[in-house]
This record gives structure tokens, C-alpha cells and sequence, in this order.
């Protein structure tokens, strides 16, 4: 008997998202279950003078297309991760890869929080969920995440919360809530 159920697998795209040296690349690398495909170049003498490096001045590579990773939750559901370009010479690829995004993780560092305003500026006006995961960086100073909110000025119903992007617990806790607030959201907006 046919159940009317398809068999085909279904597959939810999430970005991460963020400025230049907040740990896009070290998210997707901490939760994918298959070595992640990077894009990531040496930095070069073209971008002095184009890229930030304040605060980040020991980074040596830069992502320049994307991050991809993968999470398979159970037979049928599986979790595409594509991590943005940091840098707002490479923003124009990021229409192409937020088509179909079930919502996005804003990465922000406390020490340079103005370099997530494009991220969240772009998911706010094309409606996409977004969950902000503060990457607690080491020696960097604490802030609670009521603070962050509003420094950030965001709506009091997108989730702040503390992560450290290395850990694949703290990764995974940054997932769950990005996919619990999506579902929320498109429940509410449907």
C-alpha cells in the first residue's frame, strides 16, 4: 500500500555567516561528519588596504567562495552547511548561496561586533531566520547576551547565545537552536 510518503531525502541548507576571522571555517570543521570542502587562499598583498585585519592580524588564509559541510541527522535528513566569505569583496556570492536557506548562524566576535551588521542587515531584509552565536574567543572579554543584543540592536525574538566554534557540543547546541528557531518562524510567518 502506497503511504503517499515520498522516499526521497530531504536535505536543509543552513549559512554561516559573519565578518572576516570570526570562525566560519572553524564552525563548519567543528560539526561536519565529512572533512569540510574549503576555499581558503593565503592572504596576499591585494587585499592590504582592502581587508580589516584589525584584531585578527595573525590570520594568514581567507575563505574566497565558501565552506561546505555536511550533518546527516537520520536516514533521509541531512544538513548542508555553507560558510559565507567574510570579506565584502566577495558579498556578491552570497544571493546565490542563501537561495533556499532554511536560516542562517551570524557569527559575531565581541572585540570587532560592527563586522556582523552586514550579516544580520542581510538576513533581516530578506526575512531569513538567523540565530547570532558569539564566539568566545580566548583572553577576549566576556558580555552577556542581553548586551550583545543590543549592541546589535536586534528584534527580541532572534536567539543570542555564547559559543566557542571549536567545540562540536557548542556547535551542535548553535544548530539545534538555529533549527528550532527557523521551524518557529515559519510555523509563525505560514
Amino acid at each position: 500500500m502506497d503511504s503517499g510518503l515520498s522516499d526521497d531525502p530531504v536535505a536543509l541548507k543552513i549559512l554561516i555567516a559573519g565578518g572576516f576571522g570570526v570562525g566560519k571555517t572553524t564552525l563548519v570543521g567543528a560539526i561536519s561528519e565529512i572533512k569540510p570542502l574549503r576555499t581558503e587562499e593565503v592572504l596576499s598583498e591585494r587585499g592590504i588596504g582592502v581587508d580589516d585585519i584589525d584584531g585578527v592580524e595573525a590570520k594568514t588564509t581567507t575563505t574566497v567562495a565558501m565552506d561546505f559541510g555536511r550533518i546527516t541527522i537520520r536516514d533521509g535528513l541531512v544538513v548542508y552547511l555553507f560558510g559565507t566569505p567574510g570579506q565584502e569583496r566577495f558579498w556578491f556570492m552570497w544571493d546565490e548561496l542563501s537561495y533556499g536557506a532554511l536560516g542562517a548562524v551570524v557569527i559575531a566576535d565581541t572585540r570587532r561586533l560592527t563586522d556582523c551588521f552586514p550579516s544580520v542587515d542581510y538576513f533581516e531584509q530578506r526575512g531569513t531566520p538567523f540565530v547570532v552565536a558569539v564566539n568566545c574567543f580566548d583572553g577576549a572579554e566576556r558580555h552577556g547576551v542581553d548586551d550583545v543584543r543590543i549592541a546589535l540592536d536586534l528584534d527580541p525574538d532572534v536567539p543570542v547565545l555564547l559559543c566557542d566554534v571549536r567545540s562540536r557540543t557548542s556547535a551542535k547546541e548553535v544548530m539545534v537552536t538555529l533549527v528550532e528557531h527557523s521551524l518557529r518562524t515559519l510555523t509563525a510567518t505560514g
